[in-house]
């Protein structure tokens, strides 16, 4: 945070009060250095590392310059686009635009795939002037004609190092071909890896560039500990010990079914946790989301799909269950944490057979901590962990929300969740992937059997997003889910 605030570096007075709302006054370094350059209308490179507050950096200038211009968006053409990698990005995106586009009269809409197209289509058919979207999908919607990008004006890439990571680039590059020459475009991304400085030498005019910290530096708020455990039982022990404190934590794992054993094996033993990774629907992931913004549970269990694009508020400690495979995963698992200034701690635990890997890889990450031997009653955990929660017993109607039943003849999800790929969400046999795709607006999820619990159920294919609570947790935008646009009322 600086002592900038938004009025003095040309926002709009429209967008000033939706921020001022929300109890945002001053910018963060990254919209410091590319606001006066994006509200002029130039194109921009933008670099910095995660949690750096780049989202409102593009989202104020796309909402400022679209509505001093005025109009309305027709059907199928919108006048704005948004690409993100994940369907979880895409969300919290539109979470943050969808507020400042309303100042203006404006609607926003999301597409991705894992959810039915049939209201991404009615969205695009009454018209939007910001799309938020992952590649896939869009490509998807694209050929079948329910969407040209001829009227696009501002078009925005973020995350696009992570969609190079993803193989996203080429697919990319066609959505950037349909879009005019003409246009503004702003690209946001931490690292130039992997061919993005090829996207930003064909499609960016005369860009001005600003950084933010080195490409994938680590947070100074941050605090990391590497723990090693003499074994499977120990490491069980100090993770179940490290998930039982009252603030919000996320524990990765490797695999979808180690977060999946994981979150059951903890809300079995009293310490309530939800699981995120590429198995669930959308609307199990959303519903899993907003019980851990929200009040329900403090502990989220889930795989790198999480790494990026998922901000909640006030996670304090992040756990490395399992080392990740590489340094860039270490670094984006990590922060999700100690965002926006705040404080976090991290901590990586190690077996003896993952020791010298790990210390590779902490090494590339620009970690220097010194391992430390430790079991679930060290010192150095007990005040890692701070105040114990309260034990809940689990119960049917326990806090942990469970994926809804599948309607008969409804088909799972059969995705990755973040590899929006170019096929998900088309038909299958003459059954369309996904579900209705409807949003709830209620906020908290109602409570329900522990997702984990349940081992012959299928989730249902909703595609609901509902809201993440309050209290200071992100807001996850009840259209996101479905990619549905409506005009918020006015605060």
């Amino acid at each position: 945070m600086t002592s900038t605030t938004f009025a003095e570096l040309g926002v709009p007075v429209a967008l000033t009060d939706v921020l001022e709302s929300d109890g945002k006054t001053h910018a963060f370094p990254i919209q410091v250095g590319t606001l006066p350059d994006t509200l002029a209308g130039r194109d921009v490179l933008g670099r910095g590392r995660t949690g750096s507050g780049k989202t409102l950096a593009f989202s104020l200038p796309t909402a400022a310059r679209l509505g001093a211009r005025g109009g309305r968006a027709k059907p199928g053409r919108p006048r704005a686009l948004i690409l993100a990698p994940t369907r979880e990005l895409a969300t919290q995106i539109d979470a943050v635009i969808a507020p400042l586009a309303e100042a203006y009269g404006m609607r926003t809409a999301t597409i991705f795939g894992g959810v039915s197209q049939r209201r991404q289509e009615q969205a695009l058919r009454r018209g939007v002037e910001i799309v938020v979207a992952c590649p896939g999908r869009l490509e998807d919607l694209m050929g079948q004609g329910h969407v040209s990008l001829d009227s696009v004006e501002i078009t925005v890439l973020d995350e696009a190092d992570h969609m190079a990571d993803l193989g996203f680039l080429p697919g990319v590059t066609r959505i950037m071909n349909a879009t005019p020459q003409r246009g503004q475009r702003l690209l946001f991304s931490a690292t130039l890896d992997n061919g993005v400085d090829k996207l930003v030498k064909r499609f960016l005019s005369d860009p001005i560039t600003h950084a933010v910290d080195p490409a994938d530096s680590p947070v100074e708020a941050m605090t990391h500990h590497v723990f090693h455990t003499d074994g499977v039982e120990a490491k069980r022990e100090l993770v179940h010990t490290l998930a039982s404190g009252t603030s919000r934590r996320i524990l990765f794992t490797r695999t979808k079914h180690q977060a999946k054993k994981l979150a059951k094996q903890l809300t079995a033993a009293g310490i309530p946790a939800v699981d995120l990774h590429g198995n669930l629907s959308q609307n199990a992931r959303d519903r899993n989301l907003a019980a851990f913004a929200g009040d329900e549970v403090r502990v989220l269990v889930a795989t790198d799909v999480a790494a990026r694009g998922v901000h909640v508020d006030g996670v304090e400690l992040v756990v490395h269950v399992d080392p990740p495979a590489e340094h860039k995963a270490y670094l984006h698992r990590s922060g999700r944490t100690a965002r926006a200034g705040s404080a976090g701690d991290v901590v990586t635990v190690v077996l003896p057979e993952q020791r010298r890997e790990t210390q590779q890889l902490l090494r590339k990450a620009g970690i220097g901590v010194r391992p430390e031997s430790v079991s679930a009653v060290s010192p150095q955990v007990v005040r890692l962990v701070g105040e114990v929660a309260a034990h809940v017993e689990p119960t049917a109607a326990g806090p942990v929300p469970a994926p809804a039943q599948r309607s008969k003849g409804q088909r799972p999800a059969s995705g990755q969740a973040p590899a929006d790929g170019p096929r998900a969400g088309r038909r299958r046999g003459g059954r369309r992937r996904g579900g209705s795709g409807s949003a709830s607006a209620s906020g908290a999820p109602k409570a329900a059997a522990p997702a984990q619990h349940q081992r012959s159920q299928r989730p249902a294919q909703r595609g609901t997003t509902a809201s993440a609570g309050t209290g200071g947790a992100a807001a996850f935008s009840a259209r996101g889910g479905s990619g549905a646009s409506h005009r918020r009322r006015s605060r």
